[in-house]
């Protein structure tokens, strides 16, 4: 019990470094960078309060567990954002080469159980094949849409994104997990472009 109680406590130790990995994406006033750590939790809050948009036989618990774990990872590789001048990398046979190396060792500080059931679930997160999947990675990609809005622009006006490479970078996955979610982000965001001529 006292070996399970460690390994158990260093991997949440761990877990907190992901306080400190800084995203492109900023906090909703703008002020500062959000980070990976208030990104999760705010994910997690996202699927619990935007669960009626979820399709069938998507588990809320299940997409809220993934979303707590997705970003472990960045603990070691850090944030690739996907607008970014290096966005082509985001998704890359490098960049999640990088990541499940990262999932090893992280998860791996855990009870052997507890770790095999955690990686599945990130495993199961980043195939985006699964139901409660592409629900949560639909969550993932439309909470930066709204901080950025509410900011202002944020990453949108750093990357001088587009709406065309918004829509295809992001609404289309936004889209595939939670339908009635992108019109209304979408007409919000087109408005913001057009504002910007």
């Amino acid at each position: 019990m006292t070996d399970r109680l460690a390994r158990q406590f260093a991997f949440l130790a761990e877990a907190d470094r992901l306080k400190g990995v800084l995203r492109a994406t900023p906090v909703l006033e703008g002020a500062r960078p959000e980070n990976a750590g208030e990104h999760s939790w705010h994910l997690a809050l996202y699927a619990l309060v935007l669960a009626d948009q979820a399709g069938p036989g998507v588990q809320i618990d299940r997409v809220i567990r993934m979303l707590l774990l997705h970003d472990l990872v960045e603990i070691d590789v850090g944030d690739v954002p996907i607008h970014s001048a290096n966005g082509a990398a985001h998704g890359s046979a490098d960049v999640q080469a990088a990541e499940a190396r990262a999932a090893e060792r992280i998860f791996g500080l855990l009870p052997p159980d507890l770790a095999a059931d955690l990686k599945a679930l990130w495993q199961e997160f980043e195939a985006n094949e699964t139901p409660d999947a592409v629900f949560a990675k639909s969550i993932d990609r439309v909470q930066p849409v709204l901080q950025n809005l509410a900011a202002g622009g944020g990453s949108w006006t750093d990357y001088a994104v587009t709406f065309d490479q918004l829509e295809a970078r992001v609404g289309q996955k936004v889209a595939r997990g939670a339908p009635g979610l992108w019109p209304w982000v979408r007409d919000r965001a087109r408005g913001w472009f057009l504002a910007r001529g």
